[in-house]
């Protein structure tokens, strides 16, 4: 049997659902293209996408959760790439505060979200 997949989606769970919406969006324009609540209100999903790809990273947010996530030591990271100048965008992030790691042998950087997950910066080429 072969399988066939495409990716859908990656999730991530928010402790402030409004600043990590307002956070993707200004670092990496990303908008909310779907959502879905909870009847009950105990979550909210709010997906977002870039309006090129399919791809969307899924933003939830627990109502009874309290408090940080537990990251631990998973190294697991979002990619994205960025179109026009890369050393204007790295700037722009510097600026916002938000690039916790630079690789320049490698030429990439990462920058944090608010809940401290680390998104990997690259150019288009």
């Amino acid at each position: 049997m072969e399988i066939r997949s495409r990716f859908d989606h990656f999730n991530i769970n928010v402790t402030d659902l409004d600043r990590s919406l307002a956070f993707y969006g200004k670092a990496l324009g990303l908008r909310e293209v779907g959502r879905k609540q909870a009847a009950d209100g105990s979550f909210t999903l709010v997906y977002l996408g870039n309006g090129e790809t399919g791809f969307r990273l899924e933003l939830t947010w627990l109502r009874d959760h309290s408090g940080p996530y537990e990251l631990g030591e998973n190294e697991s990271h979002l990619c994205l790439r960025v179109a026009g100048d890369y050393e204007a965008v790295r700037a722009f992030h510097r600026e916002m505060g938000c690039i916790c790691f630079e690789n320049h042998d490698m030429g990439l950087y990462f920058i944090a979200d608010p809940d401290d997950y680390w998104i990997e910066i690259l150019p288009f080429k």
